[in-house]
């Protein structure tokens, strides 16, 4: 496992805890976005803004969080993809339990401290909440960010991107981070809940989450949230 810079940190073991991909990747221009082509239905031109209220407002009212996912890693310069699966569950503010099942590897945080286990190299990094850059892209799950505030949204095609019957929303950061340079978010277009999450960084590689299953506003399991690694667990405190 590489040393992490502190802007980087979380993000980063997302996709490392869960697959062990290491090397230093030379930075590369990314590839430019695809053209917005106009919606089957006619929108307004403001639409990514209101199917982003409306994504918010769902998120908002929102206490917990339930669901499967498949986390899929495409590494650009490896010209490799590693697939994950587990459990994630959110609970407002700032409180989320990741749970793998390939690896045991596990990420808590309880609302001030995040953790992420690696089982098979025995190590537990932890930061607080507040110096940590979880994505924008994830934060409005847990009660934190806006999409509006924190991303440029623009409404993409949703035949070309291949969900019909939903919406696509691309958004690039107002604040640039290292972590990712473009998001996209799959929206079912009745509930209004995010699918899938798509992150594209400065390398061309992707990152992608797909949600199913998920219930909301159901009391979490006690102690969801507290985690205390195995014994000779190395604890990284950057």
């Amino acid at each position: 496992m590489l040393p992490l810079t502190r802007r980087s940190f979380v993000t980063t073991l997302i996709v490392a805890s869960a697959f062990g991909v290491t090397g230093t990747v030379t930075a590369q221009a990314p590839s430019p976005a695809p053209a917005p082509k106009p919606a089957p239905a006619p929108a307004p031109a403001n639409a990514a803004d209101r199917i982003a209220d409306r994504v918010q407002a769902f998120y908002d009212k929102t206490k917990t969080f339930k669901a499967s996912f498949k986390q899929v890693y495409t590494a650009k310069a490896y010209n490799k993809t590693k697939e994950a699966r587990g459990s994630v569950i959110f609970q407002k503010p700032g409180k989320m339990s990741w749970r793998y099942e390939n690896n045991g590897n596990r990420i808590v945080s309880d609302g001030k401290l995040i953790k992420v286990y690696e089982k098979e190299n025995k190590q537990m990094y932890e930061q607080a909440m507040e110096k940590s850059q979880y994505p924008a892209a994830l934060a409005f799950l847990v009660g934190q960010g806006n999409l509006k505030q924190s991303f440029k949204l623009s409404q993409l095609d949703s035949k070309q991107m291949n969900f019909e019957g939903g919406y696509v929303l691309q958004g690039e950061p107002r604040e640039a981070t290292p972590a990712y340079q473009r998001m996209i978010l799959y929206v079912d277009g009745a509930t209004y809940q995010v699918r899938r999450v798509l992150l594209l960084d400065a390398q061309g590689n992707k990152n992608r989450f797909d949600f199913a299953g998920t219930q909301v506003n159901l009391q979490p399991p006690a102690g969801e949230f507290v985690f205390t690694p195995p014994p000779g667990t190395q604890v990284v405190r950057p």
